[in-house]
């Protein structure tokens, strides 16, 4: 039997490694969960460990005394201001915490990065995304603190023979976690609960559910991560000797669009799409005070600038003068809902919703609505491809909209939103 540490242990990702590995205490003796806080009721054999990412190594190493295991999970993440403060933080947590550990059992790490590998957080990227795309080259891009922690990582197991190393790229996560909101699918589902009260207000024979971002993003092609399938990933891989040294994408499995998503999201909570939804001319529709399509208050558009990540291999593939270079990506919101989400009447409907339905009153201003915004604003396809770790002998897959629909129904029995079915 084997032993496991997780960093991160309340965070979306890091709650379902958690729930994967103790199913399963046959294998896994014990479970070391880190995280600042205890947010979950664990089995017997999952022990919680208090850890502080920001301090240093030595108060770390005080902290985990007595903490070792054979397999080490980081899914720790900070989100700070800059792209230079991610780089300097990010990197420090997880340099730290190496250096904190007693590795004398430790045989592989397993980090969990994400997409912006690729640079989608700026611009459109070539697609599909594959493992072997080069790194961002800094300058002229941002500081990528992907780059820094695998590299720091490379660089810690190469020191220690026999320890490996295993990274994960997931994308666009649909999971839940305990007082975690940085969650497309809460956004999403808190959007369409309270436009379905504010409709209803209406008296409108059909409650409508304007899709909010960028009517060119609607049609185009996004790849989503199951937050359970990343977890029996990341227990499958730990332990195989083909995943040993590697970089993975771990996406479900299907490409999808939010022109079957939507529909699918209207109907899960009771309303329909208007067949008309992105005309320019019409107004009204949805609710919030009238005038949903393409609203000067709450329509929201910005370019991204500077080079695509597509740039780097413009020449290679023949794409320079071609337009996609030069004009970069754009988000677009034909509701943004940071202002949405700030207005007045929206929040005087949530509050009679939590009030009827016994909601948890303060998820709402704890979503992380511009995360949404980016997520549902771009203007390009995020394509990651499973080549590579199906040829490694990877053959999970999970459909996408039952991952939405999964935890639409975890998000309900949370009471985060109501049961609307």
């Amino acid at each position: 039997m084997a032993s496991a540490i997780v960093v991160g242990a309340t965070g979306i990702l890091g709650r379902e490694i958690v729930k994967e590995l103790s199913r399963n205490p046959e294998e896994w003796k014990t479970i070391y969960a880190l995280s600042r806080s205890k947010k979950d009721e664990y089995p017997s054999h999952v022990v919680h460990k208090h850890i502080d990412l920001l301090s240093s190594a030595d108060q770390m190493a005080k902290d985990l005394q007595g903490v070792e295991a054979e397999y080490i999970f980081f899914t720790a993440y900070l989100q700070k201001d800059t792209e230079q403060e991610n780089w300097e933080v990010n990197g420090d947590m997880l340099s730290n915490f190496l250096t904190s550990l007693n590795h004398t059992k430790t045989q592989r790490i397993l980090l969990v990065t994400g997409a912006k590998q690729y640079g989608v957080h700026l611009g459109p990227p070539k697609n599909p995304l594959l493992e072997s795309d080069p790194w961002l080259p800094i300058p002229p891009y941002p500081p990528n603190f992907y780059y820094r922690q695998q590299t720091l990582l490379h660089t810690f197991c190469a020191a220690r023979p026999p320890i490996y190393w295993t990274v994960t790229y997931p994308n666009d996560v649909i999971g839940f976690a305990t007082g975690n909101f940085m969650n497309l699918a809460t956004g999403i589902a808190l959007y369409a609960a309270v436009t379905r009260e504010l409709t209803t207000t209406t008296n409108k024979e059909k409650l409508e559910l304007p899709f909010p971002g960028s009517p060119t993003f609607y049609t185009r092609f996004d790849t989503f991560t199951s937050a359970p399938l990343h977890a029996r990933f990341c227990a499958w891989a730990v332990r195989d000797p083909r995943a040993a040294d590697q970089a993975f994408n771990v996406v479900n499995g299907d490409a999808q669009s939010w022109v079957d998503l939507w529909p699918r999201v209207a109907r899960r909570f009771g309303m329909v799409v208007r067949a008309d939804q992105f005309s320019k001319d019409k107004t009204g529709g949805g609710g919030g005070g009238g005038g949903w399509e393409w609203e000067e208050g709450c329509a929201g558009r910005r370019e991204l600038g500077g080079a695509p990540p597509v740039g780097v291999v413009a020449e290679e593939v023949g794409l320079v003068g071609a337009g996609v270079v030069e004009e970069g990506g754009v988000l677009e919101q034909r509701v943004s809902l940071v202002k949405w989400s700030g207005k007045g009447e929206v929040r005087v409907a949530w509050e009679r919703l939590a009030e009827r339905e016994g909601l948890q009153r303060d998820v709402f201003g704890k979503a992380t609505w511009a995360f949404v915004d980016f997520v549902l604003g771009r203007n390009y396809d995020v394509v990651q491809s499973m080549s590579k770790a199906r040829a490694a002998g990877w053959t999970g897959y999970q459909d996408t909209w039952e991952a939405f629909s999964d935890v639409f129904d975890e998000l309900e029995e949370a009471k985060v939103v109501p049961k609307i079915r």
